[in-house]
């Protein structure tokens, strides 16, 4: 345990959810004598996200891995270029490319189930009387579709406590690709209705990760923290 101390895991959230999907993980990492860090990302588009994400990587003293879950893998993908930052994970997320886009990526790949699931509703916008378009998951299809093989009363509060995406976060392209210059592992999650599994496989293997694979939905962390807790592990003792 010892070479793992003074190490900060660093827990990218991703859409439609927020910091508590890693309840399951975060008691398991801090038993490893890991800091963790899970920060409450806007999901209002690529370009603001990762940089509140690089933001608050820049205040921990000391090396950082950086792990982002479906949409927060894009958001990693950009913020991991932050000097300190030392390995990526990624759990069932995009790996984009640089000058690539969620849009563009996804449309290499027949559309996930969740496609027509989506919900799209008009909200006040950045400024007086400016409004934006925000994504959501139906709720009565959420658990299906994001949190199979989850306890079925949290998949209901998953469901109804959605963190929107804005729209935009589609179409802006990421400036930079972390993992070409930093090691970088892939879990994929074979059963995934929300993110394309061949997707998240292109992505990986494009990267050149270190990729494993688990028969698991969408939300990862909260079906099988244990072997998502193990990647974390290798990333750090092998960085």
């Amino acid at each position: 345990m010892s070479c793992l101390v003074g190490r900060t895991i660093v827990l990218v959230h991703g859409a439609f959810t927020d910091a508590s999907s890693y309840a399951a993980v975060i008691p398991l990492l801090l038993r490893e004598g890991l800091d963790v860090v899970a920060p409450a990302v806007p999901n209002r588009g690529l370009g603001g996200d990762s940089a509140y994400v690089a933001s608050v990587v820049r205040a921990i003293p000391g090396p950082v891995v950086l792990v982002g879950h479906g949409y927060g893998g894009a958001v990693i993908t950009v913020a991991g270029a932050e000097d300190n930052v030392t390995a990526l994970v990624y759990l069932a997320g995009y790996a984009l490319d640089e000058g690539e886009c969620l849009g563009e990526l996804q449309g290499k790949f027949p559309a996930p189930p969740l496609a027509d699931a989506l919900v799209r509703t008009q909200v006040s916008g950045r400024g007086p009387g400016e409004t934006e378009t925000e994504v959501s998951v139906d709720v009565a299809r959420f658990p299906a579709l994001l949190a199979a093989g989850i306890d079925s009363a949290a998949a209901r509060v998953l469901a109804v406590s959605q963190r929107p995406l804005a729209n935009r976060a589609l179409t802006e392209d990421a400036p930079v690709a972390a993992w070409q210059t930093r090691p970088s592992w892939g879990l994929v999650a074979a059963q995934d209705r929300a993110i394309d599994p061949d997707l998240e496989r292109y992505g990986y293997l494009r990267a050149g990760m270190t990729r494993y694979e688990v028969d698991s939905s969408h939300l990862v962390m909260l079906a099988h923290p244990g072997t998502v807790v193990r990647l974390i592990r290798e990333a750090v003792e092998a960085v």
